[in-house]
């Protein structure tokens, strides 16, 4: 096995393998702002894995989201509809919302992808790779020139991104699937 492979073997069970280092790692990130640019991934087995490089332009940033459905923000009063429901109810997964709360933060960059690394009874935590659309390095990349293309800007938002294709239900065709295509209604 290589060494990617033992570190993903780590990161199945990593309240088990990291033990007190996990610990010491949610009491750290539970102080920090909900979003952090980080110099280098947590998963480095993850991040390679979903395109990430250790090259300019490419960046990954941690993203704290709160566990718990999704609840309305709290009205100051009066008559509401009786259709009215304190949850909503979004299609939409934590993942997605972290893509999309992080690149608020960097609107001159795209998502490329995300992957999990922790979470507890009150936040999950994730962290997202981007890539920046102007920077020579990234253009010059044949693996990321792609995603400097007009098309792609904004893919976070409409849905492009691994974390929309799931909650859009693209990961399957055929049977069961017909309402799916083109797409939900947003």
């Amino acid at each position: 096995m290589g060494t990617y492979n033992y570190i993903g073997e780590i990161w199945k069970q990593p309240k088990e393998r990291l033990g007190q280092i996990y610990k010491e790692h949610l009491i750290a990130w539970r102080r920090e702002p909900a979003t952090v640019r980080l110099k280098h991934p947590t998963r480095l087995d993850r991040a390679h894995a979903l395109g990430y490089r250790a090259k300019q332009g490419i960046f990954v940033v941690r993203q704290r989201v709160p566990a718990g459905g999704h609840k309305r923000e709290d009205f100051a009063g009066g008559r509401h509809s009786k259709h009215f429901r304190t949850t909503m109810i979004l299609d939409k997964n934590y993942r997605q919302i972290a893509e999309e709360r992080a690149n608020k933060h960097f609107p001159n960059c795209e998502v490329l992808n995300s992957y999990a690394v922790a979470g507890d009874s009150k936040h999950y935590w994730y962290e997202v790779i981007f890539v920046d659309r102007a920077h020579p390095a990234v253009r010059a990349d044949a693996r990321l020139a792609w995603i400097t293309n007009p098309a792609h800007r904004g893919r976070v938002f409409r849905g492009k991104t691994s974390a929309g294709r799931k909650s859009r239900g693209l990961r399957h065709k055929g049977t069961g699937t017909e309402h799916m295509r083109p797409s939900k209604d947003r």
